[in-house]
């Protein structure tokens, strides 16, 4: 839903950009120039708009949930669409729209855009057309979807009931218990689901294989529930996989070619970024330096790829002595300094990882690396974590941009549960959007180090894990 919006408004936004061009002086095209100019501007002023409404998580319908959610962000949606203009014509000044073609341009936009978006909205809220959902299962995976469905109703998804020899399992507030399993052919002839999501706790023994196969030639979709739940979310439900579907999948391994581009780009990153942001590391040296003293630099081992140790790079945020600033058992906000807090906010004290890079000791994107203390309890306390350490430590990662700091062990199960979509996925696409997002938290100071709701998910993660683990997390 959201990429179409996207398009749709994409689209919208350079014919109304051609309207109003043409519409103010109806200016003759002599030529193949004259037409590309005029393409230029168009795809100027769209391309820069919807820039900016994705730095402002238009395109998150989670986030911007309604019209008025909408209308409030827009003119600062604007504000930046200007900034980004104003930048794109200093580069390229031959793009550059008369002032009245421009204002016009604006207004035919708006004119579009609003209605599009509130007929968007009003198709969201609106029953016909939704897919209903007949779930198998009422344990946590099935708790957890449902869950994650009612959350996100632009899916367009109604769960019509659970079916479940333990009906006592589930929630006790959520969709019906519509009756056993056996009764499955039953329950879909009457409930007329479109998709059926088996989401069973345990299936041996218990899947009903000969009401779903009829169900799959009757029309009806059955999905598997954690391929959903991962579709859904861009994280795996770890406590759902099975060892055999990890040790026969072919999405946790990567080919040369994935893995030689992903290091390729890291290092040109990594070089340009030193180079560009010499003034900004010299000016947060000394701001560190004047503010706390020093060391300037706080160097920490960490685990890497395959498990070898290396020393992380960062500025240092917090002040020296008392207790270890890798400790995560306690609270240590009061031991942030100044512009620490600053340097957090934005992400600054990463920047000098780009040496890290070059070191080989890290990528531009991946799993963060984790200290020698943490790594070896979690190796025990959350399932599959050893899977992290197949590929190098990132600057950022799928982790960083959907999920906050963590400061528990059960929100550090749910970084794991990014890390591990983020290694079953791995592409240079996902690379570009974990760092188109990762540029929108910095610009904007907000995403993955907002506080996160706590659900039930985590804490049920904390109730399964190892008692060493359990025990550094209290």
């Amino acid at each position: 839903m959201a990429l179409t919006l996207a398009l749709l408004e994409g689209a919208s936004l350079f014919a109304a950009v051609l309207i109003g061009i043409l519409g103010w002086g109806h200016p003759g095209l002599h030529g193949w120039g004259d037409l590309g100019t005029l393409l230029a501007q168009a795809l100027a002023i769209a391309g820069c708009c919807i820039t900016a409404f994705y730095y402002n998580d238009f395109y998150d319908l989670g986030v911007v949930k309604s019209f008025t959610a909408f209308a409030a962000r827009l003119l600062s949606s604007f504000g930046l669409a200007f900034l980004l203009l104003a930048a794109l014509y200093a580069v390229f000044p031959q793009t550059r729209i008369a002032d009245g073609p421009f204002v016009s341009s604006f207004f035919v936009i708006i004119a579009l855009l609003l209605p599009l978006r509130a007929m968007s909205y009003a198709f969201i809220r609106s029953h016909p057309f939704r897919q209903r959902l007949l779930v198998l299962g009422s344990g946590d995976l099935a708790a957890r979807l449902v869950r994650e469905i009612e959350h996100r109703p632009h899916l367009r998804y109604t769960v019509v009931g659970c079916v479940d020899d333990d009906h006592r399992a589930g929630p006790a507030a959520g969709p019906p218990h519509l009756g056993p399993l056996e009764r499955l052919g039953d329950i879909v002839a009457s409930a007329h689901p479109d998709r059926v999501i088996v989401a069973l706790s345990e299936r041996r023994g218990r899947l009903p294989l000969r009401t779903l196969v009829q169900a799959r030639l009757d029309g009806i979709l059955v999905e598997d529930g954690v391929e959903m739940y991962e579709r859904l979310t861009g994280k795996l439900a770890i406590e759902s996989l099975t060892p055999s579907g990890i040790i026969f999948s072919h999405d946790f391994r990567k080919s040369f070619l994935d893995r030689a581009v992903g290091r390729a780009l890291s290092l040109v990153a990594a070089i340009a970024g030193l180079v560009v942001m010499a003034p900004l590391l010299a000016v947060v040296g000394l701001a560190i330096s004047l503010d706390s003293g020093r060391p300037i630099l706080y160097v920490h081992e960490r685990v890497g790829l395959h498990g070898r140790r290396f020393k992380l790079l960062k500025f240092r945020t917090m002040h020296r002595g008392g207790a270890d600033a890798a400790d995560w058992t306690r609270d240590q906000t009061d031991r942030v300094t100044r512009v620490g807090k600053w340097l957090r906010r934005f992400r600054l004290d990463e920047l000098p990882q780009f040496v890290n890079i070059l070191r080989g000791d890290m990528n531009l994107v991946g799993p963060r690396p984790h200290r020698v203390a943490k790594y070896e309890a979690f190796l025990e306390g959350i399932p599959y974590f050893a899977l992290r350490s197949a590929m190098r430590p990132g600057l950022t990662g799928w982790a960083q941009v959907r999920s906050g700091y963590a400061a528990r062990l059960d929100e550090e199960t749910e970084k794991v549960r990014y890390d591990l979509y983020y290694l079953k996925h791995l592409s240079l696409g996902l690379d570009l959007r974990i760092l188109f997002d990762t540029v929108k938290i910095v610009l904007f100071g907000r995403g993955s180090r907002a506080p996160k709701r706590r659900t039930a998910e985590p804490r049920a993660a904390m109730a399964t894990a190892s008692p060493a683990a359990r025990s550094i997390a209290q």
